[in-house]
């Protein structure tokens, strides 16, 4: 083969393979700009345009009169992109800015000047500067020399997040809700979770465009969806109510050092939670709204269950009131086990062993009248629904146990256990709900936290009064049992509560606790409590008290732990509203609530020349008109604004901070 043809045949491959190559290019055109050209195009599109979502705004949580328990305000972290700045202006202004950080943070200039060199060298593109900054510090940040040079010249990078603020701080913060998952608008507790589904608005999306690293502008888009805010819950919490059970709790467990407790008040006719404060103890001694144990904590209630038991017995006419029982001198075996009294009262009436609390005269009464037949007695606790949760709105609603025949749990003790209030397990918020129902003539009614839910000045869903069990007992059997209370605190375990001023009638209650630890003998543990109603003539509110754990040091009985907590909410109430026969529900949205509203959106639309006058305005209002206008504001006091100083009209050039005076 002469060289000739071995190049032209070389030519020939060379030319195939040409070929070859330039039909599969040609092949794969024709596939991406014919046959998956919708594929690509979706996927440039995607990279260029975005629907970004528009977070709706979370809906605001009232108290029954208008005041704000959580509202949603912006937090921002500050961060910078230290490779985006020039090294010009590097150099030039990061010295002013490292100053200007560590003054208004109060560190050195050397170290945030540390920290943006360290940023600078390793060409970070997130460093961060400042967390959790409230609207004020963010506008005094983003005009520090370098940053004020905006996101591209100066490296500024602002993340703003939304957070859940409580401008009454920590009082009913469980009861609102304040723990969240990782997502801070997630909620799991409280009436934030369980109401989520009108809070939460629903998200609204635009489609933008990309114009620049990080930056997007709007495009015209038919499909646009606009945010829906969430709806406002209106709930049936009474801030002064909830002020007052607040401290007089926190001040009985500081006293005697006592692990929680929990105090609910209950509007008698409603069924309306005017109050619920839980607090527990932290390793340092202080307390904090830790767990909702008024509705979470299932335990023995001890005596405040025997007016139950005393009452069921009335009813089925097993026993009466004038019936004698004989306490002995404190101790009496029931089939071989000992039951004790802190001292011996002999032969007493029924009603007398219920005013005096006797373990012996209620465990004796109920196991001669029902032994043989313990049925017929804890029907009645089936027929006033006692065994089953009342079914709140808020999760995590502790279930009752009362044990009946045929159960690991029951005994040939079982029954003269639970006549004084062992073996069976309540929450405090369902032993309430039954001395609820006494004060309410029988008629039984469902604890409720929220009135209303609102938005735009409408009412989205109204909630009544719903009745468990129209009529519990006979009047006769009401008469009796609440005649027996009146006299507990007249005569009896709670006559240190008596006052000639305004009437009480309630049950005492004191209860071992962890006593099947083999340590109890040495360190020995009670739970404290008090439930009842008043005024006793004509009640108005239902209350309870438990105490976890008291120091027995300084005592541990009901009557002495519990006792004066319900006595300092009841005397506080009967001081500062006068009680009266009946109960006026605000109708439709309140109408200084609207007000306020449309004045708020006014300011923060129109930037006043002067201060706004917020005298009479909620402090979480107040809050975010000023801070939104540049202003600093100190704060003393919480509730309703009441005074501020300078002066409303003062022009906003003329200062930089107000201070407002809180009720």
């Amino acid at each position: 083969m002469n060289k000739e043809t071995l190049a032209l045949k070389r030519f020939y491959v060379v030319s195939a393979g040409l070929f070859v190559v330039a039909a599969a290019v040609v092949f794969r055109l024709v596939q991406i700009q014919f046959v998956r050209g919708d594929e690509f195009r979706t996927i440039a599109a995607e990279k260029t345009t975005q629907n970004i979502p528009i977070k709706a705004n979370r809906g605001n949580i009232y108290s029954s009169d208008g005041s704000l328990l959580a509202t949603s305000v912006s937090r921002y972290d500050i961060r910078f992109d230290a490779v985006t700045v020039s090294a010009a202006n590097f150099e030039s202004l990061m010295p002013d800015l490292a100053r200007a950080l560590g003054q208004y943070f109060g560190r050195s200039a050397s170290y945030y000047q540390n920290i943006l060199q360290k940023a600078r060298s390793g060409g970070r593109r997130y460093q961060i500067l400042a967390r959790d900054l409230n609207y004020t510090d963010y506008l005094a940040v983003k005009q520090m020399p370098l940053l004020n040079l905006g996101p591209n010249r100066g490296g500024l990078i602002v993340e703003p997040k939304p957070t859940r603020e409580h401008p009454l701080g920590k009082i009913a913060e469980r009861l609102v809700g304040h723990n969240t998952t990782s997502d801070t608008m997630q909620y799991t507790v409280g009436l934030e979770a369980a109401y989520d589904s009108f809070l939460r608005g629903q998200d609204g999306h635009r489609l933008k465009q990309k114009i620049a690293k990080g930056q997007w502008k709007p495009v015209s888009d038919e499909n646009e969806l606009e945010p829906r805010d969430g709806f406002d819950v209106i709930t049936t919490i009474d801030v002064n109510i909830q002020d007052i059970a607040h401290h007089a709790l926190l001040a009985q467990l500081e006293y005697y050092e006592a692990e929680h407790g929990t105090v609910v008040v209950m509007e008698v006719g409603t069924g309306a939670i005017r109050a619920l404060a839980n607090l527990g103890r932290t390793t340092k001694g202080t307390y904090y709204e830790k767990l909702n144990y008024a509705v979470g904590e299932s335990h023995e209630p001890g005596s405040t269950f025997k007016t139950i038991a005393f009452a069921a017995a009335l009813e089925d006419r097993a026993i009466d009131t004038a019936q004698i029982v004989d306490t002995r001198l404190g101790s009496k075996a029931f089939y071989g086990r000992m039951i004790t009294d802190t001292k011996g009262h002999g032969k007493i009436s029924a009603a007398r062993a219920l005013e005096v609390s006797s373990n012996i005269g209620l465990a004796s009464l109920i196991d001669e009248a029902y032994n043989q037949e313990p049925e017929r007695w804890l029907n009645y606790f089936k027929q006033w629904r006692l065994d089953t949760v009342l079914g709140l709105a808020i999760s995590g609603e502790g279930r009752p146990e009362i044990p009946r025949p045929g159960q690991s749990k029951w005994s040939k003790n079982a029954l003269p256990s639970m006549a004084y209030g062992y073996n069976l397990r309540m929450t405090p918020l369902q032993i309430l709900t039954f001395y609820n129902a006494l004060a309410n003539n029988g008629t039984m009614v469902k604890p409720r936290f929220v009135d209303r839910i609102i938005s735009d000045n409408k009412v989205i869903h109204q909630y009544s009064p719903e009745v468990i069990n129209p009529k519990i007992m006979s009047d006769e059997t009401l008469a009796q049992v609440k005649d027996v209370l009146e006299h507990i605190v007249t005569r009896g375990t709670g006559r240190a509560l008596y006052s000639e001023h305004f009437s009480i009638a309630g049950k005492t209650g004191t209860a071992r606790t962890e006593y099947w630890m083999q340590d109890w003998d040495e360190d020995r543990r009670y739970i404290s409590s008090f439930a009842g109603y008043f005024p006793a003539d004509q009640p108005k509110y239902s209350c309870i008290v438990v105490i976890h754990k008291p120091s027995t040091k300084k005592g541990y009985y009901g009557a002495d732990v519990t006792g004066p907590v319900f006595k300092r909410i009841a005397q506080k109430i009967y001081t500062d509203s006068p009680l009266r026969n009946t109960i006026e529900l605000p109708q439709g949205p309140l109408p200084e609530l609207v007000a306020q509203q449309a004045q708020v959106a006014q300011i923060l639309s129109e930037t006043p020349a002067g201060v706004p006058d917020v005298r009479g305005w909620a402090l979480m209002d107040a809050l975010a008109v000023l801070e939104n206008l540049g202003l600093t504001v100190e704060v003393r006091g919480f509730g309703t604004i009441v005074d501020q100083s300078p002066q409303p009209g003062t022009a906003l050039g003329q200062t930089q901070k107000v201070t407002l005076i809180g009720s």
